[in-house]
C-alpha cells in the first residue's frame, strides 16, 4: 500500500478518514451515506437511485468477485464516490472481466479504501447523513470541510433530470440465466401485457422482470406527458425508483394525478413517493436512509416478515394521506411505511427494492400482483 495514492475522507462537521485512492484521483462532493449488503457491489455503483452520493460500504472485503459487463443497472456510473475498507486487487469468478480499482478510474470515479468504516458508518448513525469530500490533491482536513459544509444538500435538487433516459426506448431483455449463462433477448410470453415504464432513473433489473412476467416494455423520460402516455393504450403504468428529493420532482407528481384512475399503476422507490404525493401525501427526509441488503418488512396484507433491499433517504407520511390509501408494508426496524395502496383506484406501490439483483428476492412477487391488478382491470 505504500505505492497508493493518498486520498482523505472529510464531511461537514470535520471527522475526517486518511486512506488511499482508489479509483479516478481528484476530488468529488456528495452526500455521504453506508451500504449494508454483502455483495452486490456492481449493482449499487451502477444503481441511478446513488446520484449525487458518496456510498460507503460497511461489508469490509469488496471487489473480490470482480465486475463485468453483463450486472450493472444503469449505462453509466451515476454515484458521486465510493468508499470501503479493502478493496481486492486480485478477484476470482469465472464472470470477472476487471478489478475494483481498474472499473472505477475507467468509468472517472474518485473513491477511498483502507479506513474504518465501522468508525464512518457509526458516525452517521448518531450523527446523520451529510455532505463528504474525498480527495487526492489537498490534504488539509479544516479547509476541505469548509468546503464540504458549503456543498448543497440533496433537499429541494431535481436529480432524476441528470439522470432519465433522453428519448423512449423498447426493452426486451431477461433476468440472466444460469442454465444459458447470459441474458435471452426476450420472453416467448412478452406479449401478454404492454407496460409503460416511467424512468426516473430505472433499475434494469425492474426491466428484466417486467419482461420475465411477461410484458411489452416501453421506456419513457420521467418529464412524459400524461397524454402521451395513455396515447399508446398502455395495460399498466410503472413508475420508477430514482435519486433524490421526490418533493423537487413536481412535475413527475402533476402527471401523475393525471393517471390516476385510468391504468393500474404500480411503483417502486422513488415512484412509490411520487404516487403518495400525488394522491395528496407528504414525504419527509431520514436521518441517514435505509441503503442495504437487509431490512425486515412486513406485508401487512398477509402478515408474512420479508427481508428486503432498500436504497431511500426520504419517507412517506401515511398519515397526510386522506381517503382510501392503507399502507400495506412496514418497516420493522423504524416503523416508517415500506408499502401503500388504494382501496378504490388500481394503484400500489413499494418503497423497497423487490427487482433486488443479487438479492435477497423474498418481494419478487409483487411484479405477480402487479399482473393480477393489470388482468383485473
Amino acid at each position: 500500500m505504500k505505492n497508493r495514492t493518498k486520498a482523505i475522507l472529510v464531511l461537514a462537521d470535520g471527522r475526517a478518514f486518511s486512506g488511499w485512492s482508489v479509483g479516478a484521483t481528484g476530488e468529488t462532493l456528495g452526500e455521504v451515506v453506508f451500504n449494508t449488503s454483502l455483495m452486490g457491489y456492481q449493482e449499487v455503483l451502477t444503481d441511478p437511485s446513488y446520484r449525487g452520493q458518496i456510498v460507503t460500504m460497511t461489508y469490509p472485503l469488496i471487489g473480490n468477485y470482480g465486475l463485468n459487463a453483463e450486472d450493472v443497472e444503469a449505462g453509466r456510473i451515476a454515484l458521486a464516490g465510493f468508499v470501503v475498507r479493502e478493496d481486492c486487487a486480485t478477484p476470482s469468478n469465472w464472470r470477472s472481466r476487471t478489478s475494483l480499482h481498474e472499473y472505477l478510474r475507467h468509468h472517472g470515479i474518485v473513491g477511498i479504501a483502507g479506513i474504518d468504516t465501522r468508525a464512518l458508518t457509526r458516525h452517521l448513525r448518531e450523527e446523520g447523513a451529510q455532505t463528504g469530500i474525498i480527495s487526492t490533491l489537498e490534504m488539509n482536513p479544516k479547509s476541505l470541510a469548509r468546503r464540504a459544509a458549503e456543498y448543497p444538500t440533496l433537499d429541494g435538487r431535481d436529480l432524476v433530470r441528470e439522470v432519465t433516459c433522453s428519448e423512449p426506448y423498447g426493452w426486451t431483455e431477461t433476468v440472466w440465466s444460469m442454465k444459458t449463462a447470459d441474458r435471452r433477448k426476450e420472453n416467448p410470453d412478452s406479449n401478454r401485457h404492454f407496460v409503460v415504464a416511467y424512468d426516473y432513473g430505472i433499475k434494469r433489473n425492474i426491466l428484466r422482470l417486467l419482461v420475465n412476467a411477461g410484458c411489452r416494455v416501453e421506456v419513457v423520460p420521467a418529464a412524459t406527458p400524461a397524454d402521451d402516455v395513455l396515447a399508446m393504450n398502455p395495460d399498466g403504468i410503472f413508475l420508477s425508483n430514482g435519486p433524490g428529493d421526490p418533493s423537487a420532482v413536481d412535475y413527475a407528481v402533476a402527471e401523475t394525478k393525471k393517471l390516476l384512475g385510468k391504468k393500474p399503476i404500480f411503483g417502486i422507490c422513488l415512484g412509490h413517493q411520487i404516487l403518495c404525493l400525488a394522491l395528496g401525501g407528504r414525504t419527509y427526509k431520514l436521518k441517514y436512509g435505509h441503503h442495504g441488503g437487509n431490512q425486515p418488512v412486513m406485508d401487512l396484507t398477509t402478515q408474512k416478515v420479508e427481508i428486503t433491499a432498500q436504497n431511500h433517504g426520504y419517507a412517506v407520511d401515511i398519515d397526510s394521506m386522506e381517503g382510501d390509501v392503507v399502507c400495506t408494508h412496514l418497516n420493522l426496524n423504524d416503523q416508517t411505511v415500506e408499502g401503500m395502496e388504494h382501496r378504490q383506484l388500481p394503484v400500489f406501490s413499494v418503497q423497497y427494492h423487490p427487482e433486488a439483483s443479487p438479492g435477497p428476492h423474498d418481494a419478487g412477487y409483487l411484479f405477480a400482483r402487479f399482473m393480477e391488478l393489470i388482468e383485473r382491470h
